[in-house]
């Protein structure tokens, strides 16, 4: 049996955990394959489609191909076209098809820490992170609250425009981070506040964590923010953004193969994830 080639393309692609990701992803699943990382400038990415990516099994697409990735493939599944983004392409029968991943990844995320979309859902920022969840959250028709800096009112007033206009019946609004107050039933960190170097920042006061029932940190490195640590010492459920780089990684593969993975398998390989991220 021939070793099926995969890969991830990006410009630049030097910091990308792709590789380490899926290889461990293959290796779990038992399947023969070789995951390397592509450096494609945007000028030659037409010309490296057709001289290489189309001769591959499969690619993920990061920053910053997702959308010229789309003119150039066969298809794009209904979730990629309302996103109007591409991370995942699987090439089988001469047709290549594209697949966003990131929603599905945020979803097995909550799930595989038993956080469940319901009641008060606040975002904090209103950036490209945060519109992926914002829709996940409306089209489970949750209510969703944007609680965001002075300095990117106008951009969350767009946002909910959009999402209202998008999705039918969204319920969606917004608030200043500082004027954010009262109990909240899932709390998601869309800003990068918390990251690495950065560690002793935390994108919202002890009195707000304080009153989550369930927070969600998209910040991977660290593993556990302060956000995280201190949501788990009130006794709440927390995750961070490791584990949702994982899951969109298994959702490529489900794309890619059908593969089915175990949670213990995934919650070992977001700890060896993030190790791998700090000793480099």
């Amino acid at each position: 049996m021939s070793i099926k080639k995969f890969a991830v393309i990006g410009h630049p692609i030097g910091h990308t955990m792709s590789p380490f990701i899926h290889n461990r992803l293959f290796g779990l699943s038992g399947i023969e394959a070789e995951y390397i990382k592509l450096d494609i400038a945007p000028e030659n990415l037409a010309d490296e489609y057709n001289k290489t990516l189309s001769k591959l099994d499969g690619y993920n697409i990061t920053i910053p191909h997702k959308q010229n990735i789309i003119q150039l493939i066969d298809e794009i599944d209904d979730k990629a076209k309302m996103y109007g983004s591409v991370n995942t392409v699987a090439n089988s029968d001469g047709i290549a098809k594209g697949y966003t991943t990131d929603p599905d990844g945020f979803l097995k995320a909550l799930d595989a820490a038993g956080i469940i979309l319901d009641g008060r859902v606040v975002i904090l920022g209103c950036g490209g992170v945060a519109r992926t969840m914002a829709y996940e959250v409306v089209l489970k028709g949750r209510p969703l609250l944007f609680a965001v800096r002075k300095d990117d009112v106008n951009i969350a007033k767009l946002l909910c425009s959009e999402i209202e206009n998008t999705v039918k019946g969204a319920k969606v609004g917004f608030c200043l981070i500082d004027e954010l107050s009262g109990d909240i039933d899932v709390l998601v960190n869309a800003t990068p506040i918390g990251m690495f170097p950065k560690l002793d920042a935390q994108p919202v006061s002890d009195s707000v964590i304080n009153k989550c029932a369930s927070v969600f940190d998209a910040v991977y490195n660290p593993l556990e923010t302060v956000l995280i640590k201190k949501a788990l010492a009130n006794g709440s459920k927390a995750v961070g953004g490791m584990s949702m780089l994982v899951w969109q990684a298994v959702v490529s593969h489900e794309k890619w193969d059908g593969s089915v993975y175990d949670k213990d398998e995934i919650a070992k390989l977001c700890i060896d994830s993030a190790e791998a991220l700090k000793n480099r």
